[in-house]
């Protein structure tokens, strides 16, 4: 075990002797690095303790100390009282048999994910790594396994960047509800315990709410996320919500400069993913849960959703999207500046359920062929046309979105711009309004020497003619229900 003072210390030296110090104005200087904005694609993991029951959502731990909510009732009839069967029941139910991390990043690599960031400390307060600074973790229960660092060592022998994300610091509420009544969940809670501390459920959008996590409880927080970045060396470290805090924003700024000063040390650059207003904007990457901007951004972002529509972990009931919908949605994003991170929810036994596979399989088809339009591509001066409106913000992704044969999505790379259908029509026509030729009253939006019109993946005859109106290309043949990229070589 940690000498936690002397780790507390040893925080505050790497920062008083680091280029970054816990402040905004220090960490403003902070660039993205270009590696990271090539990657485009990545795969969450949300795997844990509440992938036993398997029900409702990744939310278990909290809900089912909820009187009368679904959760509740459910873990009454299944398991029996509170009291007698408590969520700390489940970590010996959790052993992860069939877990093989190699398999694992295999899948992965399929699907054309060049980053994997697992939950490494979910909001039910279970660690999925070898800890000193807290003794319920999967090293020592349930899988007795160093899940993090066998995934770590699996993904970067595939060739692809290794992340994990903290989502420990709701953990100050997340088990409050079970002080309500009678059940496994008893004060007095002491500084490593379990459950500690349980405190009661505030008001999420205020930034003030009482009572605030306290410095040792923040503490204790910082030392966990500085653990991971010490003992696994993540390229990147996402956050969840609630880190806004205003009692987390002197740590949060801390664990910021020790990590970009670790990263320094190391000799690469490193990544935070952050949602809402959490970091000063410029320091860190922006983060929009389940959703995505409207119109393209100067600056870059990432979107991260989940292959199921109702939960983040794997349950009996969940609502699958398709992989056409997920490639549009991947498609939409990079258009725009972004980044797509997709969860799937692996089984308490370890195995990847055959949905999850199915489709990171069959997105994977897809970026074989067209993934030269995705990967390490730019910006273009227009990211979209057509009628379809993306609805601006997180928790967008409920309903399918309905694309046509005139919804198109661009992107830039070298001498060749994407020109991305969503929909490709029957009758193989489409109009490119964004490489029309120059009218009466303006400029068209590519000013430029069209040399050649192709299609990736596809080998029959393109016929292609620049007019005024539009870019026309015909290409006859083509039978499919997802995106087609039309490449388009200029000079």
């Amino acid at each position: 075990m940690y000498d936690l003072k002397q780790y507390l210390k040893t925080i505050d030296n790497v920062i008083e002797q680091g280029r970054y110090k816990d402040n905004w104005d220090s960490l403003n200087e902070y660039q993205i690095p270009a590696w990271y904005k090539d990657l485009k694609f990545g795969i969450f993991i949300h795997w844990g303790v509440y992938s036993v029951p398997a029900f409702g959502s990744e939310w278990y731990s909290r809900n089912m100390y909820i009187q009368g909510s679904p959760e509740y009732e459910h873990h009454i009839k299944t398991y029996g009282k509170h009291k007698d069967f408590g969520y700390k029941d489940f970590i010996p139910m959790f052993t992860a048999e069939k877990f093989n991390a190699k398999e694992w990043a295999d899948i992965f690599k399929k699907a054309g994910a060049r980053y994997v960031i697992p939950v490494a400390e979910h909001h039910d307060g279970f660690q999925m790594y070898k800890s000193d600074l807290s003794e319920w973790n999967a090293y020592n229960m349930g899988p007795k396994r160093d899940v993090l660092g066998e995934l770590k060592e699996a993904v970067e022998e595939n060739g692809l960047q290794i992340g994990a994300s903290s989502h420990r610091v709701e953990h100050w509420f997340f088990m409050g509800h079970g002080k309500e009544f009678d059940s496994d969940i008893k004060e007095p809670l002491k500084t490593g315990d379990f459950y500690w501390p349980a405190m009661a459920e505030p008001n999420h959008q205020d930034l003030f709410s009482m009572p605030m996590p306290t410095d040792e409880f923040l503490e204790d927080w910082l030392m966990r996320c500085c653990e991971i970045v010490d003992r696994y060396q993540p390229s990147i470290v996402y956050f969840d919500w609630w880190i806004q805090h205003s009692s987390v924003k002197p740590y949060l700024k801390k664990f910021a400069a020790y990590y970009y000063n670790r990263g320094l040390q190391w000799g690469k650059d490193v990544v935070i993913n952050y949602k809402h207003d959490a970091f000063q904007f410029g320091c860190a990457v922006v983060d929009i849960e389940r959703g995505q901007f409207a119109e393209a951004k100067p600056y870059y972002w990432q979107t991260d959703t989940a292959v199921a529509r109702n939960s983040w972990c794997y349950t009996e009931n969940n609502n699958y999207k398709t992989a056409n919908e997920i490639v549009c949605d991947l498609v939409d994003i990079v258009s725009k500046n972004g980044s797509l991170l997709l969860n799937i929810g692996p089984k308490a036994d370890g195995t990847i359920p055959e949905e999850d596979k199915n489709i990171l399989l069959d997105i994977g088809r897809w970026l074989e062929v067209n993934g030269e339009a995705i990967y390490g591509s730019k910006l273009w001066r227009q990211s979209a046309e057509g009628p379809t409106v993306i609805q601006e913000g997180q928790f967008t992704d409920m309903n399918k979105k309905e694309f046509t044969s005139e919804d198109i999505r661009f992107t830039a790379k070298g001498n060749c711009i994407y020109a991305t259908v969503l929909s490709w029509p029957e009758d193989g026509k489409v109009y490119i309004k964004a490489f029309g030729e120059r009218d009466a009253s303006r400029l068209p939006v590519f000013h430029g020497i069209v040399e050649d019109v192709t299609i990736l993946g596809f080998e029959g005859n393109v016929k292609w003619e620049r007019k005024e109106d539009a870019l026309s290309v015909c290409a006859q043949g083509i039978k499919t229900d997802y995106p087609v990229v039309v490449k388009i070589k200029v000079n």
